[in-house]
């Protein structure tokens, strides 16, 4: 009995797993060099209206950081950096489109690239 209960337990652990999500694709506007041109960017993500995503929602971005620490044996170190939020204005059952929403600039840490990129970690804003 207590063999088909462990056996039990582990198939269905074993489809439970953490997923992450993503930016998996971006698009904007083709600059055509014209004054005062703002550029407009749509990111795709790869979470939608089945984790709880609709229009409107907020998706703070993250992103991984992977330093390596000198002192300690030079072991890498990696930080979940949050790097901006985005507004969803459009979600499909597993996917969503959004753009990129007011966040303060002074909150913002120092990256090498200071834009939402392919692979950046997203979550649903709780605050």
């Amino acid at each position: 009995m207590k063999f088909i209960l462990l056996a039990l337990i582990f198939t269905f652990t074993q489809h439970i797993q953490a997923r992450s999500y993503v930016i998996f694709s971006m698009a904007q506007d083709l600059p055509m060099g014209l004054e005062n041109e703002v550029i407009r960017k749509k990111y795709y993500v790869n979470i939608g209206s089945s984790q709880g995503v609709k229009k409107d929602t907020v998706l703070d971005v993250f992103r991984i950081v992977s330093i390596l620490n000198p002192y300690d044996n030079k072991k890498r170190v990696n930080y979940r950096v949050k790097v901006g939020e985005m507004k969803v204005v459009h979600s499909s059952s597993e996917a969503s489109i959004a753009v990129v929403s007011e966040y303060e600039k002074e909150d913002m840490p120092i990256l090498e690239l200071n834009q939402f990129m392919i692979g950046d970690h997203v979550a649903i804003n709780v605050d």
